[in-house]
C-alpha cells in the first residue's frame, strides 16, 4: 500500500547561535584531533530558536542539516508563506510533490550456488583477511532503502550492529517491507555463513533508511544528507551508498548532465564535506551506462568521494555500469568491484547473485574498512589514495567506465604511499620489507608473504 505523499520542503535559515556546542560524539571528537580536522560552522546546530518558530505555526520538521543551516519541512500553502515571510529565513525550496511514481516494483532475484571467492580475490582482499585484517576497529554506515530481515538473519552477527536510524516517511517497521536492496549490500560486507564470506566482517556498523518507497524526489537527497550528518556526528569511518538521484516524479526535477560537477547539487556537496570531515564516502556509479541518461548520477559526482562501476569477476566492465566523467571532468567513477553476478545473501538467507553498481559499492567499502584496519594510524584520504594508487589502470585511468580500475586490497596495504612529494611507509613495528634477491617481501607476524598476498614461509 502506497503511502499518502505529502508536500515536502526545505527551509534555509540565516544563521547559527554562537553559544551552541559541536553536533559531534566523543569518537567523533577524538578522530577530528587524531587527524588534525578541525572543529567549524559545519559542526554546530541549527537554531533551536529557529526551528521552534517553525514548530508554533503547526509546521512539521521531518530532519535538520547542520551543513547547509536548514531543515526539512512538511508544510501547506499557507505555512510555506508563513515561513517565507520570517526574518530568518533565506529560501524555501519545494523538494517533494504529489507527482506519480516513475519507478514500478523492483525484479526479483534468482537463486545460484556461486561462492563468494571470485569477487574477493579480484581486488586481492583474501591475504588481507588471513593477515588478521577484517574490519575490526572500523566503523562503517551502510544506507539504503530497506534492511528486510536484516535483524533476525543468521549470518549476521547482530552485536555488530549499533543501531539504525529512519530518514524517510515510510510507515512500516524499519526491518518491515520497505525492500531488501540495503540488507544485500549489507551481506556482502558482513555476511557470513557456509559458502559466503563478506568483505568487512569485524566492522561495527550503523544502518541508515534514506530511499523512500512510494515516490522518488529530491526530498530523498536531502534524507541522504541527514543520514551523512548523523554518520559524521558518531564518528563513522566508511560510508557505503548505494543510491542515486537522476530522473524524478515530477519532470521539473530531473537533473541536467551539466549540473554532475559535484558542486551544484547540496546532497553531492554534502558527500563532499563528509568526505572532509575525515569519512570515507563510497557511492554507487548507476545502472544507467546501456540506457538513455548513459552517465553517473547524484552524489555519484562528488568530490574526494570513491565511487564505483561494476565489473565482473574477470574484470570485464558490466554495460549497465554508467559512464563519467563528471561535468567538470574529473574520472567518474574512480574505482570498480565485482556488480554484474555479484554473490550477495537474499532475505531467507539463501546465496544468490544479481547485477548493480549497488552491490559493487559495498564490496569496496568493506575492502577499504579491512584496509583501514590494518593501517588504523592513516587517515580517510591516505586510504582513499592507497586504494587509487593500488589500482590496475591507475597510471592510465579511463574517463569512461573503469576509472582508475580495479584495486589490489593487499598491494595498498603493502606498498610505499605517494601523495605529492611524500611517501607514507607502510613500515610498522610488526611489519617490515626485505630484499630476497629482485624479489621484495612482506615480513608480518613472523610469516613471509610476496606482494601479491602469497604466503611464502
Amino acid at each position: 500500500m502506497l503511502a499518502l505523499i505529502l508536500f515536502i520542503y526545505f527551509v534555509s535559515f540565516t544563521d547559527k547561535p554562537q553559544t551552541a556546542t559541536p553536533a559531534l560524539s566523543e569518537r567523533a571528537i577524538e578522530q577530528r584531533a587524531k587527524w588534525n580536522i578541525p572543529t567549524d560552522d559545519l559542526d554546530y546546530p541549527v537554531s533551536t530558536l529557529y526551528l521552534d518558530s517553525l514548530r508554533q505555526l503547526g509546521v512539521r520538521i521531518h530532519h535538520t542539516s547542520r551543513w547547509f543551516n536548514g531543515a526539512t519541512c512538511e508544510m501547506n500553502e499557507t505555512q510555506v508563506s508563513q515561513v517565507q515571510a520570517l526574518s530568518f529565513v533565506t529560501g524555501v525550496q519545494m523538494t517533494r510533490d504529489d507527482s506519480s511514481p516513475i519507478y514500478g516494483a523492483p525484479r526479483r532475484r534468482t537463486q545460484t550456488d556461486k561462492w563468494t571467492d571470485e569477487q574477493l580475490d579480484l581486488f586481492n582482499l583474501r591475504p588481507l583477511h588471513e593477515a588478521g585484517f577484517e574490519g575490526q576497529g572500523i566503523l562503517m554506515t551502510v544506507c539504503d532503502g530497506g534492511f528486510y530481515n536484516a535483524n533476525t538473519m543468521s549470518c549476521f552477527r547482530h552485536e555488530q550492529e549499533l543501531g539504525h536510524f529512519d530518514f524517510t516517511d515510510d510507515t512500516d517497521d524499519f526491518y518491515g517491507s520497505s525492500g531488501a536492496h540495503g540488507m544485500e549490500c549489507l551481506s556482502t560486507i558482513s555476511g557470513l555463513q557456509d559458502g559466503f564470506y563478506g568483505a568487512a566482517t569485524r566492522s561495527d556498523y550503523y544502518l541508515m533508511r534514506s530511499e523512500e518507497v512510494p515516490s522518488e524526489s529530491p526530498k530523498e537527497m536531502d534524507n541522504l544528507i541527514a543520514a551523512l550528518e548523523k554518520a559524521d556526528s558518531l564518528g563513522v569511518n566508511v560510508f557505503s551508498v548505494s543510491l542515486g538521484y537522476a530522473y524524478f516524479d515530477n519532470n521539473a526535477w530531473t537533473i541536467r548532465k551539466q549540473d554532475l560537477d559535484g558542486i551544484t547539487h547540496r546532497c553531492s556537496r554534502a558527500a563532499t564535506i563528509a568526505a572532509r570531515k575525515g569519512m570515507l564516502v563510497c557511492v554507487a556509479a548507476g545502472n544507467e551506462g546501456n540506457k538513455e541518461w548513459h552517465t553517473i548520477s547524484i552524489p555519484a559526482d562528488a568530490d574526494s568521494i570513491l565511487t564505483v562501476g561494476a565489473v565482473d569477476t574477470t574484470g570485464m566492465i558490466g554495460a549497465f555500469s554508467s559512464f563519467g566523467p563528471s561535468a567538470d571532468g574529473r574520472i567518474k567513477p574512480e574505482v570498480c568491484a565485482v556488480g554484474v553476478q555479484t554473490t550477495l545473501i537474499n532475505p531467507q538467507g539463501t546465496i544468490v547473485t544479481s547485477n548493480g553498481t549497488s552491490y559493487a559499492t559495498p564490496l569496496i567499502a568493506g575492502m577499504a574498512a579491512s584496509l583501514w584496519s590494518a593501517l588504523p594510524d592513516e587517515n580517510a584520504m591516505q586510504i582513499r589514495e592507497r586504494i587509487l594508487q593500488s589500482s590496475d589502470r591507475y597510471l592510465h585511468p579511463d574517463t569512461q567506465q573503469y576509472g582508475y580500475g580495479i584495486p589490489n586490497a593487499w598491494l595498498a596495504y603493502t606498498m610505499p604511499l605517494s601523495v605529492g612529494n611524500k611517501e607514507y611507509s607502510v613500515q610498522k613495528t610488526d611489519t617490515r620489507k626485505i630484499l630476497h634477491g629482485d624479489q621484495i617481501l612482506i615480513v608480518r607476524f613472523g610469516h613471509i608473504y610476496n606482494l601479491s598476498g602469497q604466503r611464502v614461509k
